[in-house]
């Protein structure tokens, strides 16, 4: 793994043309690899753009704590990048932070190259719980987003139709979510998202409570859903192989105050599977680097006596 001084891959164009961002996903690239890449890598008109984020806060016993101390992190429009890091490193404050859900110390989030200062609907976050209306039906919660947004009746059932035929979940419209399966509940989620059609999906650990084998699925529904919208995703995850499976870059935040330790292009041609040896291999290197804020984060908790123990 050695740094590549390359820029990193440009995908504009892709998030406007769905057809041609699937094609060039599939095609299978040079020897599988994860390749550390130089932070200063990047594209001159990235879709997303923290730049120099520190984020502090006050705690209960009156001190400050800097939760996240400059970061500078791009991502290009139709890109989709995992982060991984540490329990406690900011990774969902990041997540927030460019919803527009909280606001920065100092330095400044861009969508676009324009400030963001508040929620919009080109920023969608998919959270953990999901957040779905249990009173309301499939459809109804697929909707819900689009009457926030003043979208004709018309133009909200074609939407449903469309949202709910690429989740395969046409056929429970008219359910409601309790009779769900957890991965089936996540889909209506991520359909509700993307009825709004949004510039950029924000997933906070939507897969962490799922079996193994629905994750499996989903892992491959996200994928599809991704190369047809050409959606810009970012996606935190505490599992490297996840990151490695789904991503076409990962960014690994220290231990706090979170920093963007390294960031690494995955090389690796798609579809990719959580048991496939390069995946494995790939996420070996990454793992490598983030033990060491593992311990950090330990030793800080427990002490180093019971880290070493």
């Amino acid at each position: 793994m050695t740094p590549n001084p390359a820029l990193q891959p440009s995908f504009t164009g892709d998030h406007r043309n769905p057809a041609r961002a699937s094609n060039a996903r599939w095609k299978a690239g040079a020897a599988p690899s994860v390749v550390s890449l130089r932070q200063a890598d990047s594209d001159a008109n990235p879709k997303v753009h923290l730049d120099g984020i520190s984020l502090s806060y006050k705690t209960n016993d009156g001190k400050r704590l800097l939760a996240l101390d400059n970061i500078d992190l791009k991502v290009q429009p139709g890109e989709f990048l995992c982060i991984v890091g540490p329990s406690g490193c900011g990774k969902s404050t990041l997540l927030h932070l460019i919803a527009g859900l909280n606001q920065p110390t100092s330095g400044s989030v861009l969508m676009d190259n324009k400030p963001v200062t508040a929620p919009g609907t080109d920023r969608i976050l998919i959270f953990q719980e999901l957040g779905l209306f249990p009173w309301l039906k499939v459809g109804e919660n697929v909707e819900f987003g689009m009457k926030m947004k003043g979208l004709s009746k018309a133009e909200r059932r074609e939407r449903v139709d469309y949202y709910l035929r690429l989740v395969h979940l046409s056929q429970f419209k008219d359910s409601y979510t309790h009779q769900l399966s957890g991965g089936m509940r996540q889909r209506v989620a991520l359909a509700r998202a993307l009825a709004t059609e949004p510039d950029v999906l924000l997933m906070d650990e939507p897969f962490a409570a799922l079996d193994a084998q629905t994750r499996d699925l989903l892992h491959d529904e996200l994928e599809r859903l991704w190369a047809e919208t050409g959606r810009t995703i970012i996606f935190v995850t505490h599992n490297v192989r996840e990151a490695i499976r789904l991503g076409d870059r990962v960014a690994l935040i220290s231990f706090r105050p979170g920093k963007i330790k390294r960031e690494y292009r995955v090389d690796l041609p798609r579809p990719r599977q959580l048991e496939d040896v390069s995946v494995a291999l790939c996420a070996r290197e990454i793992l490598d680097d983030l033990r060491g804020e593992i311990d950090k984060s330990l030793r800080e908790q427990y002490g180093d006596k019971e880290v070493h123990a």
